[in-house]
């Protein structure tokens, strides 16, 4: 049956005949409709348009057709999470007192914690354990309007784990709701048991590892944390160019804790995005515009670490295509709710309104290799689509730190029915 989404106040589209990710003023141009109402068939979207018209050009499917009232409310694409560390074991409380108590993010690595402490507790769950686990965050995800996520791998750094990470993910995938968009991430840190040895991992990793994620076809994507202390620029560029042979697609965790010339090689490799950039160089800036590698900013880490934000404006403004995302781990932030990320873009990394709707849809699913399937509402395109419980976009961020998703259709279906998973 199809279904007929009615009465709207707004219908933000953020459809556009740019292709591509969205930047600079193209950014801030979300197509804001009034007057329109939004039909479905099947798993896509059939058209947008006054009723009448749409009631002309499909008398069939207006017949029969389901209606859905969002009277009072926004409609919109449903939100994608371009940046995630979904499926892990464990979590690390303990460490955020640390922090609290003036211990630094890498402190609490090299004395054993972080990254190192998830791996621990992701060795040691069962398959079927992460999968329970991470099914119950995903539901969380879904009520807060994120109808795609991506997650990378990374708190195994041994085949069988990371293996473990990407098959929990995959039949997350073909079960769940949401859709998943899998990235490898075996290079997320040096195990311990590598310390001093760190080429031999690398090693590991571009010998052994890549070749059975793409045989297997376990990920889409490659990552590599590019960090002081993790990997350096030339291991992080042998691990990045190894995957892209085979046919992974590059990405990188760049310049988060200090500049490390992360964003100059994410446009050298052609990676199809840059993470984190909290300190990004003004040349690493000009030349991911200049190659089109899309930001991907993580306010939500920056938040919880008390570091300083990314530098977005300047980044938009320069040209960079920008995406933001939760960032959602155990250790730096430990949050699914992507509309509160939307706020703190707004008050600490100088973006507007339209440009986190923008980030945080058509941009971040650029940002993984789907914008030509969902991140806007368009005829043919994937029917992911919200209804907000405001009567303007304005007040999405007005209104910061709330939840106003009052409806989830995901492929076609309602999925979350006045903020209630069906």
């Amino acid at each position: 049956m199809a279904k007929l989404i009615v009465n709207a106040n707004e219908v933000i589209t953020l459809a556009s005949e740019q292709k591509g990710p969205r930047t600079k003023q193209a950014m801030g141009e979300i197509n804001v409709l009034t007057g329109v109402a939004v039909l479905i068939e099947g798993e896509k979207i059939a058209g947008i348009a006054p009723l009448q018209q749409l009631h002309d050009e499909f008398p069939h499917l207006i017949q029969d057709a389901e209606i859905i009232d969002a009277c009072g409310k926004i409609v919109m694409p449903g939100l994608v999470d371009c940046h995630t560390h979904l499926v892990h074991g464990g979590t690390r409380e303990n460490e955020f007192n640390m922090r609290l108590c003036g211990a630094t993010y890498m402190d609490i690595m090299n004395a054993g914690g972080g990254i190192h402490s998830t791996t621990l507790h992701t060795r040691a769950a069962s398959f079927d354990e992460l999968y329970e686990k991470t099914y119950a965050h995903l539901n969380d995800f879904l009520k807060y309007g994120v109808t795609t996520v991506e997650a990378k791998s990374g708190y195994g750094l041994d085949w069988e784990t990371e293996r473990k990470q990407m098959e929990v993910a995959k039949k997350l995938h073909d079960n769940h709701p949401i859709d998943i968009v899998s990235t490898f991430m075996g290079a997320h840190a040096v195990p311990k048991e590598y310390k001093g040895n760190e080429d031999d991992y690398v090693n590991i990793i571009i010998d052994h590892m890549l070749p059975q994620v793409a045989e297997h076809k376990l990920a889409e994507f490659n990552d590599v944390f590019c960090e002081k202390g993790v990997f350096t620029p030339e291991q992080s560029r042998r691990i990045l160019l190894a995957g892209k042979k085979l046919g992974l697609i590059p990405k990188i965790h760049a310049d988060e804790i200090e500049p490390y010339e992360g964003a100059e090689l994410a446009a050298e490799v052609g990676a199809i995005s840059a993470e984190h950039l909290l300190v990004a160089s003004d040349e690493g800036i000009k030349r991911m515009a200049d190659a089109s590698t899309i930001a991907v900013l993580l306010p939500g880490t920056a938040f919880f670490l008390r570091a300083p934000f990314a530098r977005g404006r300047l980044m938009i403004d320069s040209g960079v295509p920008v995406a933001i995302s939760t960032d959602f781990n155990p250790g730096s932030s430990p949050t699914i709710s992507l509309p509160f990320i939307q706020n703190l873009a707004c008050l600490n990394m100088g973006m507007t309104l339209e440009e986190v709707l923008t980030a945080t849809t058509i941009n971040a699913a650029y940002a993984i290799n789907r914008g030509d399937e969902i991140g806007s509402l368009e005829a043919q395109k994937k029917a992911d689509i919200l209804i907000l419980n405001v009567p303007n976009y304005k007040q999405m961020q007005y209104f910061y730190g709330m939840n106003h998703t009052h409806t989830v259709i995901k492929n076609g279906e309602v999925v979350v029915k006045e903020g209630v998973l069906v």
